[in-house]
């Protein structure tokens, strides 16, 4: 598994799911919203701590800086 995640995308990947869950922490989303955004929150958590995002490789999508 190549990653694909850069840095800036995992700080805003964290920062969005923070959001979210305090969002639902709240209540200020609820119901089948909170769901799903739930769910959201948790992928762009797992994304970016594997550092791979398997939708940025079916679009050809890099934002991970390859040191040489």
């Amino acid at each position: 598994m190549k990653k694909n995640v850069g840095n800036t995308d995992k700080g805003l990947r964290v920062l969005l799911a923070i959001v979210v869950a305090a969002l639902y922490y709240f209540n200020v989303i609820e119901g089948t919203l909170a769901y799903i955004l739930m769910v959201f929150a948790i992928i762009l958590l797992i994304t970016s701590l594997v550092n791979f995002c398997p939708l940025y490789t079916l679009f050809g999508i890099n934002t991970c800086k390859i040191k040489k």
